[in-house]
């Protein structure tokens, strides 16, 4: 194998056990944000006034106004029963299709072959971990990743442009 094939198999192996990592720790962010919220709207401070604070925690309640762009949906509204005739227009040039191009890379491991511990530690100490801790979390990690994919050999693929 020349040293260019060897670079470009080390960058798929590294676009592939990075996509595998993303999957667990993807799928905990997102129950961590979905809980956070949750959590958060069970706090009432109504008894408190909208403010609470003791020696180790506090939490307050503000109401903020903000200017926001009006949405398009809106817009389009507004401007249909405005000039309705344009507005119908307007509503065509939307409800047409268009060809939307899109650039893929599929990726995936060969029949038989596997990803290495060492491709997974090189990618989490890539993401700041040490590696006394990137091996500590592997095999945790790991495990996760495999329980959430329905199939570990499945080709993946990434939009590129």
């Amino acid at each position: 194998m020349t040293n260019e094939n060897e670079g470009l198999e080390r960058q798929v192996i590294e676009l592939i056990a990075t996509d595998r990592i993303s999957i667990p720790i993807r799928s905990m962010g997102n129950k961590l944000y979905k809980a956070r919220s949750e959590l958060a709207q069970k706090i009432d401070l109504d008894e408190f006034k909208g403010k609470y604070k003791n020696e180790r925690v506090y939490a307050r309640v503000e109401n903020e106004d903000h200017e926001k762009a009006r949405g398009m949906k809106e817009a389009i509204e507004k401007f249909e029963a405005k000039y309705p005739k344009y507005g119908e227009i307007l509503q065509g040039y939307i409800a047409e299709k268009r060809t939307n191009r899109e650039v893929h890379l599929y990726f995936g491991m060969n029949e038989g072959k596997r990803l290495t511990a060492e491709d997974y530690l090189g990618v989490m100490t890539d993401l700041g971990l040490s590696a006394a801790t990137a091996e500590r979390l592997y095999p945790e990690l790991i495990e996760v990743s495999r329980k959430l994919s329905k199939a570990r050999d499945e080709e993946r693929s990434v939009l590129i442009g």
